[in-house]
C-alpha cells in the first residue's frame, strides 16, 4: 500500500505507517536536517526537499511515480501556527497555510484515503484572525473553528467524506501525554473507527496502565542512550532546578524563591506546570517538546540535573532505537519535537487499513454518498496524569491525580497499578 508523505519530518508518523504495511514512495520535506534525517535512514526513498507549494502531480510523473499507485496521502502541516501555546497566527502565517496545500495535493493526487495530524488548537482556529481582519470581511470567518469548517468543507467539495478524531498518544501505549487532532478522509463515504483507548490511569476503565517515563528511560529499563546530547539548561536555570523534587514543579519552592525566579510570569494565571519541572519515572512523560531546556517547558531530568537528551526524547517518541538524526543539537530536538508519536501512526495506520479494506469490499453500485459536514470526536484526550497542586498544598509528581484517599483528599502514591 503505497503513500505519500507530507511534511515528513523525522518520519515519525510514516515509521508508525510503515509498521501497518505501507510503505512510503516520496517524502516531502523541505527542512536541511530533516532531509538529510530521512536519507540516512531510508537512503532508497525518494526525497522532495523544497516547499509542498512547489510539489504537484507533474513532480510524481517526472519521478516515475504513478497517482494511480497512491492509496494514501498522510502528514502533518506545520502546527505552529495552530498551537495553543503559539502565537496563533493561523492563516496568517505562512505554516498555517500549509494546510491548505495538503488539501491541493490530496485534490490533485485524488489518494482513496488521507491523513492529516495536526495540534488541538486547530478545533478553534478562526479562518482569519480578527486582529487583523478588514472591516468588510464576513463575520463566518471571524468565528473560532471557522479554520476547520472551511477546511473539511473544501475536502467535501472534492469528494472526501472527512472524520476529526481528538485523541491523545498516551492513550494506545506511548509513554508520553500527547493531544492531536487527526482528520481521516475518504473517497467512498464511509465511516472510519478509531478505537476506545486501551490503556488508562483509571481504575474504572479497568485497562492496563499506562506506560511511564520509567518503563522507556528508567534505571530498571535497560535504556542505553544512542545519543546523550543535551540542550542544557543556563547555570542560573539549573540552580532553581537544583531545589526541586524529582517530578516536582516551581510549586515546590518557596514562594520568595518562586517570585524571583519566575519573574512576571508568577503573576499570570493558569497551572503553568511545565515551569521548572522536573520530570517522574512513576508517570507517562509530558509532551515532548523543541526545546526542552526553557524555564516554562523544563524538561528536566528525574534524577540528573540536565535536560533531556536527544536520545531520551526519541525513545519517548518512540522512534527505533538505531534512528540516526541530522543537524545540530538543536535540529535534532526541533525534528523529535515537531514529530507524530510513532505509536500514533501505529494506530492511525490501523484504522486506515481497516478502512482499505471496507473499501474494497463495497461494489460500485452500492458506494455511500459523501458524508457533508463533520462530527468532533473526542476520544479522551485531556488526560490528567498527576497533581502538583490542591487545596494550598504542593505536590512532587508521585501524587496521581486519581489516587485519593477515603476523605477525598489527594495522598501521596505513585501512579496507581491497575489490575490487567
Amino acid at each position: 500500500m503505497k503513500f505519500i508523505s507530507l511534511f515528513s519530518g523525522a518520519m515519525g508518523l510514516d515509521l508508525g505507517l510503515e509498521q501497518c504495511g505501507f510503505e512510503p514512495v516520496i517524502c516531502v520535506e523541505n527542512n536541511s536536517s530533516a532531509v538529510e534525517t530521512i536519507k540516512a535512514n531510508r537512503p532508497k526513498i525518494k526525497v522532495f526537499s523544497e516547499s509542498v507549494i512547489d510539489f504537484s502531480v507533474n513532480t510524481l510523473d517526472t519521478l516515475g511515480i504513478k497517482k494511480e499507485d497512491i492509496e494514501l496521502v498522510a502528514g502533518g502541516p506545520p502546527c505552529q501556527a495552530f498551537s495553543v501555546f503559539g502565537k496563533r497566527l493561523g492563516l496568517n502565517d505562512v505554516r498555517g497555510q500549509m494546510t491548505f496545500e495538503f488539501l491541493r495535493v490530496v485534490k490533485e493526487v485524488q489518494p482513496k484515503i488521507f491523513l492529516m495530524e495536526n495540534v488541538r488548537g486547530l478545533l478553534s482556529m478562526p479562518l482569519i484572525p480578527r486582529k487583523n481582519a478588514p472591516k468588510e470581511i464576513d463575520n463566518e470567518y471571524l468565528k473560532k473553528g471557522s479554520l476547520l469548517k472551511t477546511l473539511i468543507s473544501d475536502f467535501n467539495k472534492i469528494g472526501y467524506s472527512v472524520d476529526c478524531y481528538v485523541v491523545n498518544s498516551v492513550n494506545y501505549g506511548a509513554p508520553q501525554v500527547r493531544e492531536r487532532v487527526l482528520l481521516i478522509g475518504n473517497k467512498f463515504g464511509l465511516e472510519s473507527k478509531f478505537p476506545k483507548p486501551r490503556y488508562s490511569n483509571r481504575k474504572q476503565d479497568k485497562l492496563p496502565c499506562f506506560k511511564t517515563l520509567g518503563d522507556i528511560i528508567g534505571p530498571d529499563s535497560g535504556f542505553v542512550d544512542p545519543c546523550p546530547e543535551v540542550l542544557n539548561f543556563s547555570p542560573r536555570k539549573l540552580k532553581y532546578l537544583s531545589m526541586i523534587p524529582e517530578g516536582g514543579n516551581w510549586r515546590s519552592l518557596p514562594v520568595d524563591i518562586q517570585k524571583e525566579s519566575m519573574g512576571k510570569s508568577w503573576y499570570l494565571k493558569g497551572g503553568r506546570s511545565a515551569y521548572w519541572r522536573k520530570l517522574s519515572f512513576d508517570f507517562p512523560s509530558p509532551t515532548v517538546v523543541t526545546m526542552p531546556n526553557h524555564a516554562g517547558t523544563s524538561m528536566c531530568h528525574p534524577t540528573k540535573l540536565r535536560a533531556i537528551t536527544i536520545g531520551e526524547a526519541a525513545a519517548i517518541q518512540e522512534f527505533p532505537r538505531d534512528w540516526e538524526f541530522k543537524g545540530t543539537t538543536s535540529e535534532k530536538f526541533k525534528q523529535i519535537g515537531n514529530a507524530v508519536p510513532v505509536r500514533l501512526g501505529v494506530v492511525a495506520g490501523e484504522v486506515i487499513k481497516n478502512l482499505i479494506n471496507d473499501i474494497k469490499s463495497l461494489s460500485k453500485k452500492n458506494v455511500p454518498p459523501i458524508r457533508e459536514g463533520f462530527e468532533i470526536i473526542k476520544i479522551r484526550p485531556h488526560v490528567r496524569t498527576r497533581t502538583f497542586w490542591k487545596n494550598g498544598k504542593a505536590f512532587s509528581g508521585t501524587t496521581s491525580y486519581y489516587d485519593k484517599s477515603t476523605n477525598g483528599e489527594e495522598k501521596e502514591s505513585r501512579q496507581m497499578r491497575l489490575p490487567l
